[in-house]
Order: C-alpha cells, then structure tokens, then sequence
C-alpha cells in the first residue's frame, strides 16, 4: 500500500486486520512524513524509537491473536500539553524546559493502553494561551493550507496548532489535542480537518499541564468523524485521579454512526449572527442547516442571550484559573532557574524565573488573573463572570429542555489567518477568534468542529455543532451527516 501515512484510523485499522499492512510499516510511513516537513514545525520532540518500539509491541500482539482493540499500531502525535513518561512535556513553554515527567497522564496511558503508537510530541501555545500558535516557545507552527497564489504562512489555529497542522498534512493519522476555549475546534476549521471537545468530565485531565482547570478538556484531532469516534472512544472513561472526571459509561461511539437523524431538532442560535460576519460564513452556515433538513432534521430557531457576554466573561475564568494553576512555576521545584546575582533572595528568584520562563501571552493572562482576584475586584470581576457563566449554562440547558437535540454555529469567525496578521498590539482582536467557541467550555457541553467548505481564497472552513451534556455519540452522528453531506475531501496541496 504506498502513502500509507494518508490513512485514516478507520482505513488503517481495516488494512491491519487484513494482513495487509503493519504497524511499523505505517509508523515508518509517519516518521519519513514528519522528517520531510520540518519546515511546518510542527512535531518538537521526536520519538522515533520508542514509536517503532511500540510499533513492533502492536505487531507482536495482533500475530499472537489477541484482542485486537481499534487503535492498536495506530501512529498518532501527542500535544506537548500532556505528560509523558520519559519523554519532554514543556507545553511549549521555557519555564518547563528540561522537565522529563516520571509518570504518563491518564489519557495518553488509555492510548498506549489500545496499542497505539506515540510519534513524539506536538507544538502548540505556551501552556495553551493562544489561538494562533505563535506564543510558543519552539516557535511558530505553519498551516499546511496556502492561499490561491500566495505563499504567505498561515497559522493553523491554537493552541492544538501543532496537532491540526500534523494531521491536515498527513505525518500521523491522528492527534490528541485539549480546548479550553475552542483550542481543539478552531485550528480543526483552520486546517480542514475535525476536531470534537467531549463533555467536561468525558475524559481525564490527570497528567495534562492545566491552564484553566473548569474548562479545560482533551479530545481527538482526526481525519474524519468516525475517527474521532474511534480515538474518543479510547481515550475516554471515568479516573478516580480526576475529581472532576465522570463516572459514568462510555458508549460506543462508532456504533452510533448511523446517518439517521430524522426527527431530530436542530437549533440556529441568533446570537450567532454577529456583526461583520464575512457573508461566506453566513453562507456556508446557511448551507449546513440545508444540509440537516435535507437529511430529515427539523431546523429551529432559538436564543441563547447571553451569548454576547461570553467572551468577557471567559477572559476573566479563564486568566484568574490560569494565575491560581501557573503559581506553581516558581524555580524551586522543577523546570527553569533563573541566574541569581549575589545577595538576590528567594522573591527574586521567583520574579526572574517567572520572567524569563513565561513569555508575553502568559504573563498577561496571569495579571490579569490575578488583578481579577484580587481583594478590591474579586466580586466586581471573578464573581459577576461566575454568575454570568451560570446563565449562560442556562440558556443551552433551556433550549435542550425544549427539545433542540444539537445546535450548529460557525466554528470560526473567519478561514485562516497569516502569520503576523495579528500582532501583539491588540491582543483582544486576538481573542475574538473564540467568539463562537467559548459558550460551549463555559457551560461544559461537547462541540465538534466539522470541514464544510472552502473559502474564495481556497482555505477551508469548517461548521460547529454542539450537543447535549455526556451525548458524544449523538453529536457524532450528526456531525456525521453534515460531513457526508458536505463532501469535503480537499488537502492542502504539498509545498513543504
């Protein structure tokens, strides 16, 4: 089989079982790709060796006729953001540089656990504060994707930056990513590929550097729908290491990719039509509720009014969670020390560690964090966002109640951006690439983001649809018949 790195998990899956590839030989396939395209900078720890070592392990446990389970000899990249044992695990960031973890965190465990085969580790956001990838400390990742006659870089979303540009340019069949404010959806429309946040609770967090601990949540980065199935599948279940984490069943979610989603009710938020929204979003959103009736759904529209408070009150959860977490980055216990001059104390120490060690994007959100929590604005910021987070909760909770089974949005504001295009000068025109994204972490539903069109530029874009709380297997099915409706097969043409 020749190109077998372009694979899907399905497809691969398939191949295996039929003899008629091997783990290592896809693994190989993976590792030549990601030698070949240093230049997106994506992959930042190889790990070659223990990838064919694992390889070789999934080959030997399929000839000896063992259960077989769905991702076993599957290559996939894993974010810098999770702990892996042996292996760097910086999120991207210099004040954890050199930090080999001595432990391997729940989710990755659960992957290694299916046989799967660990590439090495993927670049992102430092500590996943960005939604462009270019607060890294390893540098920029570069979308695979080019506009029409141009070769200007573009950014492939953030901060799973570097797990959406790795599978959108075929070097693993897939990748873990987490989103805290639509980190796995939004570089999943970037990049044409999908990307599905589960429930708050669906999968552990145990092991994954934390940013914002009541809104952050791993999921798969795949191909396709049924991929993320697969690997969500894998990835999920309850962890008593996780306070947080749901002790509940996981379904099959394969099994409910049926493409029947007669009957059911698909609701339009109007909150969602924003002003300045380029008409191709419109279009295309426009596009995906045909889509949904032309299937049998019934299409419904529906207000989520506090929609609009969303964003503020997200960078102020989101800051004042991130101040409290990054406290512990402070020279002592592991990572980088600063140099210390003669007669510096321990509070200098702590301010020229955390000087040098966090970059631009994470000292912002950490005063701003901490501003926000502080004694004279704890209630006029921190509380009144809580509050505003509880009826924002309510809003879907009633539209659910009311008998909307999945809601679609645009995933993004607008296609790719250029690298740059950005700049650090207003940080908050930044930040409104969540607009669309944020709801769904603040009131802890999953959200899958869907590649649904191309832009006049040729860059893709993608839909969003976000359902009920712990219904993974039914947001999948839908998201499965927008994905077949759709059609979307195009790949960003290899220039790297």
């Amino acid at each position: 089989m020749s190109e077998l790195n372009k694979l899907t998990i399905a497809d691969a899956r398939d191949a295996l079982s039929k003899g008629e590839t091997t783990s290592v030989a896809l693994t190989e396939a993976c590792l030549a790709a990601i030698d070949a395209a240093g230049v997106l900078n994506a992959f930042v720890h190889k790990t070659p060796e223990l990838a064919m070592e694992r390889a070789k392990a999934a080959d030997a446990r399929r000839k000896a006729g063992a259960e077989a389970p769905a991702m076993l000899g599957i290559p996939l990249g894993i974010k810098d953001l999770f702990c892996t044992k042996g292996v760097p695990s910086q999120a991207a960031s210099r004040i954890l540089e050199g930090f080999r973890p001595e432990y391997e965190s729940t989710v990755s465990q659960k992957l290694i656990d299916a046989g799967s085969v660990m590439l090495g580790k993927l670049n992102m956001d430092e500590f996943a504060m960005g939604s462009s990838n270019e607060t890294s400390c390893y540098g920029n990742v570069i979308n695979p994707w080019r506009r029409k006659g141009s070769d200007a870089d573009l950014t492939p979303g953030g901060s799973s930056g570097g797990s959406a540009s790795a599978v959108a340019a075929d070097l693993c069949l897939a990748a873990t990513g987490t989103d805290t404010g639509g980190s796995i959806r939004q570089p999943a429309a970037f990049t044409g590929i999908v990307g599905i946040k589960p429930t708050y609770g669906r999968c552990s967090r145990w092991g994954i550097v934390a940013f914002a601990s009541s809104l952050d949540q791993a999921g798969p980065m795949t191909k396709t729908v049924r991929d993320a199935a697969i690997m969500l599948q894998a990835m999920s279940g309850h962890d008593p290491k996780d306070s947080t984490s749901a002790d509940l069943p996981v379904p099959d979610f394969e099994a409910a990719l049926t493409g029947d989603i007669r009957g059911k009710k698909i609701g339009i938020p109007r909150e969602y039509r924003m002003d300045g929204m380029p008409d191709e979003i419109e279009a295309l959103w426009k596009r995906g509720a045909e889509m949904m009736r032309d299937a049998g759904a019934e299409i419904v529209d529906i207000s989520l009014p506090h929609t609009k408070y969303a964003l503020p009150a997200y960078y102020v959860v989101a800051p004042a969670e991130a101040s409290s977490n990054l406290a512990r980055y402070d020279g002592v216990r592991y990572g980088h020390r600063a140099k210390l001059a003669q007669g510096d104390g321990i509070t200098e120490m702590y301010e020229k560690t955390r000087a040098e060690g966090f970059g631009p994007e994470v000292q912002r959100r950490v005063m701003i964090g901490t501003y926000v929590l502080s004694a004279g604005f704890y209630d006029a910021y921190y509380n009144r966002a809580r509050k505003v987070r509880a009826l924002i909760k309510r809003d879907f909770e009633e539209a659910f109640a009311a008998g909307v089974d999945a809601i679609l949005t645009p995933a993004t504001p607008s296609a790719a951006f250029g690298l740059g295009e950005m700049t650090e000068a207003d940080p908050v025109a930044m930040y409104l690439n969540d607009v669309f994204t944020v709801t769904v972490n603040l009131a802890g539903l999953p959200g899958v983001a869907v590649p649904t069109g191309l832009d006049h530029q040729g860059l893709p874009l993608g839909l969003q649809l976000i359902g009920r709380p712990w219904a993974e297997a039914d947001l999948l099915n839908h998201a499965y018949v927008l994905e077949r409706a759709a059609g979307f097969v195009s790949k960003a043409e290899k220039w790297w």
